[in-house]
């Protein structure tokens, strides 16, 4: 029983010329084709033998047995089919006549697929600006394209984006190469049944292994990030996280946590901290956290004084991203703020810090090595007593 083998194609189907020579240099190392699939071709294992190979192109996917009858008679036997092209052998010893003796002829029979490569070259870039267009506004609506990146929400979208966009190119290559075969063929030029097809074989198979693993590792991002998310109750002790405590900042032991106003799945949202990973930012916390002092108002008399704190924090896996990340959580967050609300400030213990103080409202954008903190509080507190347990917890 012949041994069957398959072989990772060398380019793109419309590189007749490549493919029939690709053919020929198989069957001379004993791989004789069987079937072509969309990237692998079957081969199966004999007698190395010198054969010629041609494709021919027809307007329908299927050959008539009229026609491969024609060419059986002419000494050229059919192989298999893919797409519009059908390939034919014929032993070299034969020296069978050519499928085609007038190149200006042949050029007729590559109108029809001209014509559909043409159209499916538009849709596919039309296709292609579209999605371009969303994945823009995914990436830059808001301003904060280091913030999409760390989060790792967009990664699969843009992996699989750059592989549609290969796909674009190559049905433009596609139509544009058809074009230009047929222009030489009217011009007398015949196809070249002996192009070189190692390099692109090269190239193609490189191009073929970097998409296949990228796109299969996109795919499993999506997963692991939803196997390692959760989101809890943060308990009223401490707990050993990268997150600034509303205890720590109020220091008033008469403050209580205020009664859930929104449970979800046994989760206090208005006292909870929710972990999340990606590649780009591997440990990240967010938290918010809510407290009332009794007996005690707000300044302005409208209710009791309920200190709130939210905290986000990032340990990146590549340190150069801190700073446009600080710089993208300020976008992100600063609604109709000025920019220039926001203040750099010089503190020996971090390498970037940023405040913004408005009355009960502060905000601190501080970074360290590969961690990086936003901490959002509402009330009285100094925020020199939030910059310093940021830069305990970075430590």
């Amino acid at each position: 029983m012949n041994k069957t083998v398959h072989k990772l194609r060398p380019s793109d189907y419309w590189r007749i010329g490549k493919h029939e020579s690709w053919f020929t240099d198989m069957a001379a190392n004993g791989l004789h084709l069987k079937k072509m699939g969309i990237h692998f071709a079957k081969f199966t294992k004999g007698t190395p033998e010198k054969m010629r190979y041609r494709i021919e192109v027809s307007p329908k996917k299927r050959i008539t047995p009229e026609q491969t009858q024609m060419y059986a008679e002419s000494g050229w036997d059919y192989i298999t089919s893919y797409s519009f092209f059908h390939v034919f052998s014929s032993p070299e010893e034969l020296d069978a006549p050519e499928l085609h003796t007038d190149p200006a002829e042949q050029s007729y029979t590559l109108k029809e697929l001209d014509k559909k490569l043409a159209s499916n070259a538009f849709i596919v870039v039309i296709a292609m600006i579209l999605i371009i267009g969303m994945l823009s506004a995914i990436w830059f609506l808001d301003g904060a394209p280091t913030f999409v990146m760390v989060k790792g929400v967009a990664i699969q979208q843009t992996i699989l984006a750059l592989f549609l966009g290969y796909s674009a190119f190559t049905s433009l290559q596609a139509s544009i190469s058809i074009r230009a075969l047929r222009r030489n063929l009217i011009e007398g030029k015949p196809i070249d049944h002996h192009a070189p097809w190692k390099r692109h074989y090269r190239l193609h198979s490189t191009i073929a292994f970097l998409f296949t693993a990228g796109v299969g590792l996109s795919a499993i991002i999506p997963f692991v990030q939803l196997v390692k998310m959760e989101t809890k109750t943060l308990p009223a002790a401490s707990l050993d996280l990268p997150i600034v405590r509303l205890t720590y900042i109020e220091k008033n032991p008469a403050m209580v946590r205020v009664e859930p106003s929104y449970v979800s799945d046994n989760v206090d949202w208005g006292n909870r901290y929710t972990y999340e990973w990606s590649p780009l930012a591997p440990v990240q916390y967010e938290t918010d956290e809510e407290g009332v002092v009794p007996g005690k108002m707000w300044k302005d008399g409208s209710g009791e004084y309920s200190p709130s704190i939210h905290t986000q924090f990032y340990q990146l896996s590549i340190p150069s991203l801190a700073d446009n990340l600080i710089y993208d959580l300020i976008e992100r967050y600063r609604y109709e703020d000025s920019k220039e609300d926001f203040v750099e400030t010089e503190h020996p213990g971090l390498d970037l810090l940023i405040i913004r103080v408005e009355e009960e409202r502060k905000e601190v954008f501080a970074s360290k090595g590969k961690a990086v903190m936003y901490v959002r509080y509402f009330g009285y507190a100094d925020i020199n007593s939030i910059i310093e347990n940021i830069v305990e917890k970075l430590d």
